[in-house]
């Protein structure tokens, strides 16, 4: 999930890079529009890892 949450991290940071509709609304990457998308993509990453991990956990193993 870790590493999942840092590949969409960095297409977040590349869309705002070189999409010129993104790249006009956080030209620095420093703006709100920025940080609220970061902030919204590791929340939505972290409450799927708490919702994940108990399954995992509890998921017995198949043998074929």
């Amino acid at each position: 999930m870790i590493a999942l949450y840092l590949n969409f991290f960095v297409l977040i940071v590349q869309m705002f890079q070189k999409a010129p509709a993104l790249k006009a609304l956080a030209p620095t990457q420093t703006e709100a529009l920025f940080k609220v998308t970061q902030l919204a993509t590791w929340f939505v990453f972290a409450l799927l890892g708490v919702f994940a991990a108990p399954r995992f956990r509890n998921e017995q193993l198949r043998t074929g």
